[in-house]
């Protein structure tokens, strides 16, 4: 069940690998939601895109910073890092240096389901399958004129045919093959890369961002500027993550939740630490 790397040009007009077109503009329509509450980027900045999958958030930092930025990419899934790799090796792969591995607690091996027709929604988690299924179809229900243009469209139906329509593309996104992944503690990669500063630390990881937080040393976290993660809100997972954020010196930490998700448990958590730090 592979799928061909084709290409697609986006909004901005940036051509770029996809896996899937209509999935890279969605994708791309949500870049946006990490650049708020203040989150602000400069050139120079180093930037670790933990959950990278093809690439859009790490090009659309290159492309915002005058492409004078240092990118750490992280992708576990191979077919969707074989994209990410091809799209940085088009932009410049000096700048934007791609790593075929996940970010997590501690170094392991870990089995991901991996959705080849809804590539952002693979995770470590197959067991929530069917409750992850649930879960969107509803937010999207309704939630249906926050949802993207493609899914927007149905908004003239009735919701009944709506529910009908979504469940047989549910079933399609739902396709699944099992993959074996590398991961990595954040910790590791900054002390082999001598990173002494992560101006932005952007995660996107499918309900394993506990993880990521779990797997920096606490000498490591002065180095984090800004955070931008999002947060499954899994027994109490939220006020948990807050609190590490908090803990560790952001005295700024804003808890959103983007309309589409109205009524999930998704939320994003935005922090920023004091601006002489």
């Amino acid at each position: 069940m592979s799928n061909l790397i084709s290409e697609t040009i986006l909004p901005n007009g940036l051509k770029i690998f996809v896996i899937s077109k209509e999935e890279a503009l969605v994708l791309y329509e949500q870049v946006n939601e990490y650049f708020k509450n203040e989150i602000v980027l400069h050139p120079g900045d180093t930037v670790f895109d933990v959950g990278a999958n093809i690439g859009l958030f790490s090009l659309s930092v290159y492309e915002s910073c005058n492409k004078n930025v240092n990118i750490f990419a992280f992708e576990p899934i191979p077919a969707i890092f074989n994209v990410l790799q091809a799209n940085a090796q088009r932009f410049n792969l000096e700048k934007i240096k791609v790593f075929p591995c996940g970010i997590s607690d501690e170094s392991k091996i870990t089995q991901f389901d991996y959705y080849p027709n809804a590539t952002a929604l693979s995770n470590a988690f197959p067991e929530d399958a069917k409750q992850l299924q649930n879960q969107l179809k509803s937010a999207i229900i309704n939630n249906i004129y926050e949802a993207p243009p493609r899914i927007r469209r149905l908004r003239w139906l009735p919701k009944f045919m709506r529910s009908i329509i979504l469940h047989q593309e549910g079933k399609k996104a739902f396709q699944v093959e099992r993959v074996t992944c590398k991961m990595r503690t954040l910790s590791d990669i900054l002390q082999e890369y001598n990173i002494q500063k992560v101006d932005l630390l952007k995660i996107d990881v499918e309900k394993s961002e506990l993880d990521v937080f779990l797997g920096i040393k606490e000498q490591d976290w002065q180095k984090i500027k800004q955070v931008v993660v999002e947060v499954h809100d899994v027994d109490g997972r939220v006020d948990q993550m807050a609190k590490i954020l908090k803990n560790n010196g952001f005295s700024k930490v804003i808890l959103e939740q983007e309309p589409v998700f109205k009524g999930s448990n998704i939320f994003s958590l935005y922090a920023l630490r004091q601006k002489s730090e």
